[in-house]
């Protein structure tokens, strides 16, 4: 369940027109008349095509890793509402960030978002677009409002995490917002980043458990489908329950000291700090005598660079340093 199909359509009969009225005259404002003329364009994300009938001068961004993007893509200037995040917002990109309102903690209600008259709306999750939310994408495409959903977060969730999934995202933001050649640039520069030495050689086999927040009981670890094995993977490391199905598993307390990991990765978010775990397990008579927990062998991640954006590769580059950095 990877959209990869985005269709555009170029407004080539207004092109037409403004060169016949024109009369060899130069448009006045020629950025302008560039970006009018990528529009309008067609964009489907998560099998539902959102036409975009101009570019959009006020963005909404529902989630943490959509505002992300949203500014690694260079619209800060047209973004007018942001909301939810998961951690603090990347260093670079805190100056525009604090620029732009936060219309909510978490998401903010329909009345509240469309308050500030968006022209599109970008989720991460399939969730931004409830009833509760921001509504569902098809009535707002009735009321003239485009949107965008990353594609690792639909509702019919994708077989397993892949950096294909971030560039389609990529790739769909920057059409919807006029800016293909920056994502065009910034997915070139993921990839060499990725078949870098610096990255696949950081954990030389390692035998990794990452553990993440949120079991009823025993630990929530990141199994074998999800962004924890693909970051685990990107640095060439083992990830101890890569047999498991689905992207997080809950286990128990004697699984995890069955597998003796070299390095344990614990994210780390609002309310859920990392420390929490680490403190734990030093703690627990069992875990404690784990090699990783003896050592000191701990890598703590933001929770913003596990989950699919642009700052997924931060995690990949945050894991490698962090294990290359251990006793």
């Amino acid at each position: 369940m990877r959209p990869r199909t985005l269709l555009s359509s170029l407004a080539l009969p207004i092109a037409a027109t403004a060169l016949v009225a024109g009369c060899g005259t130069a448009p006045s404002n020629p950025a302008a008349a560039s970006a009018s003329a990528r529009f309008p364009v067609r964009v489907t994300t998560c099998d539902f095509a959102s036409e975009v009938k101009a570019e959009p001068r006020r963005i909404v961004t529902m989630n943490q890793g959509a505002t992300e993007v949203a500014l690694a893509l260079g619209v800060a200037d047209r973004m007018v509402g942001t909301a939810y995040l998961d951690d603090a917002v990347a260093p670079r990109f805190q100056a525009d960030y604090a620029k732009i309102p936060v219309l909510a903690a978490k998401y903010p209600t329909q009345e509240k978002m469309l308050s500030v008259r968006p022209d599109l709306v970008y989720g991460s999750y399939n969730s931004a677009f409830s009833e509760k939310n921001a509504g569902d994408r098809a009535r707002l495409q009735g009321q003239g409002i485009a949107t965008l959903l990353a594609p690792a977060g639909c509702a019919r969730k994708p077989e397993r995490a892949s950096w294909d999934l971030i560039w389609d995202e990529l790739t769909a933001a920057g059409k919807a917002f006029g800016t293909e050649s920056t994502a065009e640039k910034l997915i070139e520069d993921q990839k060499a980043e990725l078949r870098s030495q610096a990255l696949t050689g950081a954990a030389r086999g390692q035998r990794i458990l990452w553990w993440d927040f949120g079991a009823q009981a025993g630990l929530n670890v990141g199994a074998g489908k999800g962004t924890p094995q693909l970051l685990i993977e990107s640095v060439g490391g083992v990830n101890v329950f890569a047999h498991l199905p689905g992207n997080w598993a809950e286990v128990s307390l004697e699984n995890v000291v069955g597998t003796n990991p070299d390095v344990i990765v614990v994210a780390d978010a609002a309310g859920k700090p990392a420390q929490e775990r680490i403190d734990q397990a030093r703690k627990d008579p069992a875990l404690s005598q784990l090699r990783a927990v003896r050592e000191n062998r701990f890598v703590v991640i933001p929770f913003s660079e596990t989950t699919s954006g642009v700052r997924l590769l931060d995690g990949a580059r945050r894991v490698a340093d962090g294990i290359r950095a251990l006793p």
